[in-house]
């Protein structure tokens, strides 16, 4: 098992620099400058400004701007925002606890709703429930998150005002009158990444189920007098989960860019939000330093689903 993940963390490390490279050269080549508001500005003085450039090193070829980039990552320096001046890893730090328990939470929120659901429908398969259930899901996977976070403000925030549609990230309250406005701030974000993917994963699950329960084994086990509910827990949903967890796997991606947009329309203080604000400035230290960090939770996460392989399925080996 350890043999195997030091493999994989090697085999990674190709991934992240060949990741790093193509950010790099992507927003080097990028338009738009960080400091065209000072060459507009008639009380700097223009060598000053050069003076500036010099100083963080944006006049230097590109490759050598990468190399000292990659060599201060290596060092746990990862410089300074050009716009606030803040340490580019303090601002991550401020803002990543609550965009991985905001992604956390919503897929905890669709595996609770996809499992049963694609189960159940996948065991009576053209019944009402399974015609109902596949309906919804291709509604709910149709419907882009900026919608259905606009539909729960409207109805939660204005016309029923239950809810904030706003995310505080300083509450007054101590105690569990801040844990309770944490919830309730937290309820509308979660509840649109959530059913946006527990829809995708509804299909995928009826599916793989379907696959699973028409197997050999499967049919085994009933002949032997096992109950259908112990037959379909122990024989056919753990089977049915590697192709579910290689989606969750591959869909991490599309989480993280459904993120950015919940966070945008909750005003969530995530990395999502920094990555806008950071674009719009043209903050190249930020922009690198987030796209970056969302590129290593991604090949975290592969791993993660790479070694669930081997407890879905014992015939896996960690060779």
């Amino acid at each position: 098992m350890t043999q195997y993940l030091l493999r994989r963390l090697l085999i990674a490390i190709p991934s992240i620099l060949g990741i790093s490279v193509i950010l790099f050269g992507i927003l080097a080549l990028a338009p738009g400058d960080p400091f065209e508001e000072l060459a507009t500005n008639p009380a700097i003085p223009p060598e000053v400004r050069q003076n500036l450039r010099a100083s963080l090193g944006l006049d230097d070829p590109i490759h050598q701007r990468y190399f000292n980039w990659l060599f201060a990552m290596l060092r746990g320096e990862w410089g300074y925002s050009f716009v606030s001046r803040i340490p580019v890893d303090d601002l991550i730090m401020q803002r990543l606890p609550t965009t991985i328990a905001v992604i956390g939470l919503s897929q905890v929120l669709a595996i609770a709703i996809a499992l049963p659901i694609g189960v159940y429908a996948a065991t009576r398969p053209y019944s009402i429930f399974d015609q109902i259930a596949n309906t919804l899901a291709f509604i709910g996977f149709s419907l882009p998150t900026f919608f259905t976070g606009l539909l729960l403000i409207l109805l939660f925030s204005i016309q029923l005002d239950w809810l904030p549609f706003v995310y505080r990230s300083q509450i007054e309250a101590t105690g569990w009158a801040w844990w309770w406005e944490q919830f309730r701030q937290s309820i509308m974000p979660i509840t649109v990444l959530g059913l946006f993917q527990g829809a995708a994963l509804v299909r995928f699950v009826r599916s793989a189920v379907l696959d699973v329960i028409r197997l050999d084994h499967v049919t085994t086990a009933r002949a032997k007098g096992i109950s259908e509910g112990a037959v379909t827990m122990r024989h056919v949903v753990r089977n049915a989960m590697i192709p579910v967890v290689t989606l969750l796997a591959l869909q991490m991606p599309a989480i993280f860019g459904g993120a950015i947009v919940t966070e945008q329309i909750f005003r969530v203080p995530g990395i999502g939000s920094l990555l806008i604000s950071a674009v719009l400035a043209n903050d190249t230290p930020v922009i690198m330093a987030v796209t970056f960090v969302i590129a290593c939770l991604v090949i975290l996460f592969n791993l993660i689903a790479d070694v669930l392989y081997g407890w879905l399925d014992p015939r896996i080996s960690y060779r």
